[in-house]
C-alpha cells in the first residue's frame, strides 16, 4: 500500500507546485500545445529526466530516452501518455507529468488602424473585441465595419472572416465575435 502511494502522492505535490504556474498561464484541459510554449516534463524517482522543453517551430519536443515526440495542437496529458508509453522499455511502470510552465505560442496579431498594432501572447481565450482592447483599440481613422480575422486551416490555406464592429456595439450578432486561435491575424483598415 505504502509503495502505491509514493507515485500519487509525488504526483500531486508536484501538480500542486507547479499549479500557480499552470493557471497562470492557462488551464491546461483542452489546450492544444504551440510552438514557443514552454513545457516541464518529469519521471517520478528520475530527476536527471526531469527538464524545461521548447516546443520547436516544427511542433515538436525532444525528451533524453524518447527522442522527438509531437506536442503542437496536442494536451499536455496527451504529450505525457506518450511519453510515459515510449519510457516503459526503459523504466518500466514509469510515472512522468506535462506541465506548461509558460504559454509563449499561442499568438494573435493585429495590425492597422489600432493605438498598439503587434504581436500579443493569448494566456487565455481572447475573442476579436478583446484582441482590439489588448492592441489599444481603434484609432479615429479605423474602418470598424471592415475588420478582417485571417485564420490559416491545418493545410496552411488562409481564410478572411469578416467582423463589423458596429454589430456586437450594439449587441447584435454576437456569434461573429469569435474567439480566436492562435496565428490569427485581426487587420484593422
Amino acid at each position: 500500500m505504502r509503495t502505491l502511494l509514493m507515485p500519487i502522492l509525488w504526483v500531486c505535490c508536484t501538480a500542486m507546485l507547479l499549479s500557480g504556474a499552470e493557471t497562470q498561464a492557462q488551464d491546461s484541459e483542452g489546450y492544444g500545445l504551440n510552438a514557443g510554449d514552454i513545457l516541464l516534463i518529469s519521471v517520478w524517482r528520475e530527476p536527471e529526466l526531469t527538464t524545461e522543453v521548447l516546443v520547436r517551430p516544427d511542433g515538436k519536443i525532444n525528451f533524453p530516452l524518447v527522442g522527438d515526440v509531437d506536442a503542437a495542437g496536442r494536451t499536455p496529458e496527451e504529450v505525457q501518455a506518450e511519453i510515459v508509453e515510449r519510457l516503459d522499455q526503459f523504466i518500466p511502470d514509469a510515472v512522468a507529468t506535462v506541465a506548461i510552465l509558460r504559454v509563449e505560442g499561442n499568438k494573435i496579431y493585429v495590425l492597422g488602424k489600432v493605438l498598439r498594432p503587434g504581436e500579443f501572447v493569448a494566456t487565455r481565450q481572447v475573442d476579436v473585441v478583446q484582441a482590439l482592447a489588448m492592441a489599444g483599440g481603434l484609432n479615429q481613422f479605423a474602418a470598424p465595419n471592415k475588420i478582417k480575422v485571417l485564420r490559416r486551416d491545418a493545410s496552411g490555406r488562409q481564410r478572411a472572416i469578416n467582423f463589423r464592429y458596429a454589430d456586437v456595439e450594439d449587441g447584435r450578432n454576437l456569434q461573429t465575435n469569435i474567439v480566436l486561435q492562435s496565428g490569427d491575424v485581426v487587420i484593422v483598415p
